[in-house]
């Protein structure tokens, strides 16, 4: 765990080479727990200077109805400064290479993840799986998005890459002049990425997500 900027803190994790493009993980809505901190290691073994944020400022859940009330209770104004000071972080370490910062997040990390690049000049890449928190709440100006790019990663039984939250971020991405690529992973659930959830988790879809991702994060900020 490290700290950054005014009162964030988050956990960090290395590549064995010292040195690599910089990405922020964004959460789950149950904290940053295990999973999420796997996710980052994951990261750095493949080559990234990766950092998750603590939302939470602490708190995890496993249940359901907590997680949603943690989730609707997140300031969006919290969320956005510790997401650009994880990226600022970022881009000022020593260990960090590349061309900018990407951010990779997960349900509502997903959504979080593509508005960061809005928010902040240091991120030029968003990477969104299954995003599902509404557009409103964030209020994005998509204008920023102008020659950044996202990937978005959709789970066919929440409708893949005709979801009206899809569809709503590919125009407005594309109509800022940014790019966006969007894949369908058929017969997966939402969370097919989280391993520690059986009931949703899809180990075919999670492998092709995962390369696809790495892909193109070393294509925008390696």
């Amino acid at each position: 765990m490290v700290q950054f900027g005014e009162g964030s803190s988050g956990y960090l994790a290395t590549p064995v080479s010292g040195t690599g493009p910089g990405v922020v993980v964004i959460q789950e809505w149950w904290g940053l727990g295990e999973h999420i901190q796997d996710v980052v290691r994951r990261f750095a073994d493949a080559g990234f200077v990766a950092l998750a944020p603590d939302l939470y400022h602490g708190r995890t859940t496993r249940e359901p109805n907590e997680a949603e009330k943690l989730m609707m209770g997140l300031a969006m104004d919290g969320a956005a400064t510790d997401i650009v000071a994880a990226a600022s972080y970022l881009a000022d370490h020593e260990s960090t290479t590349g061309q900018g910062i990407g951010t990779v997040g997960f349900c509502m990390g997903g959504s979080l993840a593509l508005w960061a690049a809005t928010l902040s000049d240091d991120i030029v890449a968003a990477v969104g799986f299954y995003p599902a928190m509404p557009w409103e709440r964030m209020s994005p100006t998509w204008s920023r998005y102008q020659d950044k790019a996202a990937l978005l990663h959709t789970d066919e039984h929440e409708g893949g890459v005709n979801g009206p939250a899809v569809l709503a971020a590919e125009k407005a991405i594309e109509g800022a002049g940014g790019e966006l690529s969007a894949y369908e992973y058929p017969g997966t659930d939402h969370a097919f990425f989280n391993d520690t959830r059986p009931e949703v988790y899809n180990a075919e879809a999670s492998a092709l997500a995962w390369e696809r991702t790495i892909a193109f994060l070393n294509d925008r900020i390696g």
